[in-house]
């Protein structure tokens, strides 16, 4: 074939995780091609700081994840844009008296985490990714269809008439991934019955670089602390609410949300002063039963889904990242080929039960927190109250938050 371009990686997406694998990998001596469909925003940043200019999708960087990015050098190009680290936690149940603080000063850690625009981070990597001599970024194109190749590795037809070649292709297209489709990966998927709304909300009073999460029998609501300047106070919010109440909720005037948030929240932090637009969208959990076969790996979305109520969903999938590179790079020292399933399946080893025991994890939480029997209720309460007096469990707790 006289049209056919090779390389040892090929990802599709460039998404956080795609763009992190490809950084992740970058200087090693290997040839990675980077896919992806839409056109990539190069808008300036940092935007004003002001309720409308906020991205409504923000993440709760770990410190796992801070030190993952700081050695592919994207943690810099973070912090010279906007984040604001949170020092505090506090989580509590809207239908009793339990609650748990956590303080950074706890583990002595300078801080819980930060909270980061997803833009900011996709903005970051994208630099890195384009300032790299080993990484072809190919953009806007589309896959029309791809095979494994009987020699190894997959083969991949772009709408651009081109095809590729590679001996691993990496699937960081998301949560609705066409890779795992075309290539059969089976799922196991479920609706939780309720849907996210997202927004930016400015308060009378300040976050106190804390957390926010309280528990309501429709689902957990959280308030992410963002940076303010001239002596205004921002806000993230996720609010998990049941499908049914979803529309009505984004129906409201911008007042009457206000009003409801501030019901909602308990006016922990004063008056909700003004929203952003509001967007929904639904929450389904869904996990690949396999990872990888040969030649082709699942990472991030694209293997697995969680629920948003602990902020752990990109942390997860920048551990896939991290561990898929580190293999890759340690199979390809010992001459291995990237997509080899042996070294897939390490990869596969060790994130999987991770990100089971995270997703269950989860799933208990929300559970519990649906109950509305009073000796549920009791008993939720009281374990919150114990697990807050017991040190060495609420440490183990926090540094397992961390990723740490």
């Amino acid at each position: 074939m006289n049209n056919v371009r090779q390389f040892d990686v090929v990802i599709v997406g460039s998404g956080i995780a795609g763009s992190a694998l490809a950084s992740a990998l970058s200087g090693s001596g290997l040839s990675i091609a980077l896919i992806e469909a839409q056109p990539l925003n190069k808008a300036p940043l940092p935007c004003a700081v002001d309720i409308n200019h906020f991205d409504a999708r923000v993440s709760a960087l770990t410190p796992r994840s801070q030190l993952f990015l700081q050695k592919i050098d994207a943690w810099q190009g973070i912090v010279s844009n906007r984040l604001c680290p949170y020092s505090h936690m506090t989580v509590w149940d809207a239908e009793g008296t339990g609650v748990i603080d956590f303080d950074c000063a706890e583990v002595g850690a300078p801080v819980l985490g930060h909270i980061v625009e997803n833009r900011v981070i996709v903005a970051s990597l994208l630099q890195r990714v384009q300032s790299a001599t080993d990484i072809t970024l190919l953009n806007p194109v589309k896959l029309e269809s791809c095979d494994i190749l009987a020699s190894g590795g997959a083969s991949l037809v772009l709408d651009s008439g081109e095809t590729i070649h590679s001996d691993l292709l990496v699937a960081a297209d998301g949560a609705m991934s066409r890779i795992r489709t075309l290539f059969g990966f089976e799922t196991r998927e479920w609706d939780y019955g309720h849907s996210a709304i997202v927004a930016t909300v400015e308060l009378e009073q300040s976050h106190q670089n804390t957390a926010w999460q309280r528990f309501l029998p429709t689902g957990p609501l959280a308030f992410l602390p963002l940076s303010g300047e001239g002596g205004r106070h921002y806000c993230s919010i996720v609010w998990s609410v049941s499908d049914s109440l979803l529309e009505g909720l984004l129906a409201l005037e911008p007042e009457d949300f206000c009003a409801e948030l501030e019901r909602a929240f308990e006016h922990r932090l004063g008056k909700v002063l003004a929203c952003s637009a509001r967007f929904g969208f639904p929450l389904r959990q869904r996990h690949a039963v396999d990872y990888v076969r040969p030649g082709v790996a699942l990472v991030a979305d694209a293997a697995h889904t969680i629920h948003p109520l602990a902020g752990q969903g990109i942390n997860l999938g920048l551990a896939d990242v991290a561990v898929l590179a580190q293999e890759v790079l340690s199979g390809y020292e010992r001459g291995a080929s990237p997509g080899q399933l042996q070294l897939l399946k390490r990869y596969q080893r060790k994130r999987k039960s991770e990100n089971l025991t995270m997703m269950a994890a989860m799933d208990g939480f929300k559970a519990l927190f649906e109950q509305s029997a009073l000796p549920v209720r009791l008993l939720r309460n009281a374990g919150m109250r114990t697990v807050g007096q017991l040190g060495p469990l609420k440490a183990r707790l926090m540094h397992r938050a961390m990723g740490l």
